[in-house]
């Protein structure tokens, strides 16, 4: 029986995006067929199209479950409305999940990420609520470089190296989280 949440489903799904992940780290997307990830998983043509449409829509499951495993990190601030201000658990979050950061980048997705969590008030407040748009869009891409520029790296230093990084640069006055 092929129910949505069968182990033996689940385990495949699992096998699917792993090898996926690897794939693409010797690979572009295009160059990834969806008989490679079946051969290395050892599963027929029909458990992959049962689970995806094609390979992007593989690529957005992956992305989506990056950016929930984000969102709950910071599911308090969220759900009570303030800015913990804390680097310090996504840097532990991006070095513990190298592989998948670096399939992020590699697929582009950060250019599409809206920084969900940015203090807009604290921003306000910095910049006279003059061209805070700018000033997001400074930040996030400053920030992506650098969380790019460590897993480049291999993540040598220690994420609480990387937020002494971010806080020195920022001088604490606009937040990510």
């Amino acid at each position: 029986m092929n129910t949505k949440n069968n182990r033996r489903r689940r385990e495949s799904i699992e096998r699917i995006e792993k090898v996926f992940i690897e794939l693409l780290q010797t690979k572009e997307l295009h160059e990834i067929t969806v008989s490679d990830i079946c051969k290395r998983c050892e599963l027929n043509r029909s458990t992959f199209y049962a689970n995806y449409v094609d390979i992007y829509e593989l690529a957005d499951k992956v992305r989506v479950d990056l950016e929930r495993e984000v969102d709950l990190l910071y599911e308090a601030e969220t759900t009570q409305k303030f800015n913990s201000n804390d680097y310090l658990k996504l840097f532990r979050h991006i070095r513990d999940n190298q592989l998948f950061y670096c399939t992020y980048f590699k697929l582009g997705y950060d250019n599409q990420f809206k920084l969900r969590y940015y203090d807009i008030h604290q921003a306000k407040q910095d910049f006279g609520n003059r061209h805070v748009e700018y000033h997001i869009e400074f930040f996030r891409s400053g920030f992506n470089a650098i969380v790019k520029k460590w897993l480049a790296g291999g993540c040598k230093e220690t994420p609480e190296e990387m937020d002494e990084i971010i806080r020195s640069e920022y001088q604490g006055r606009v937040a990510l989280q």
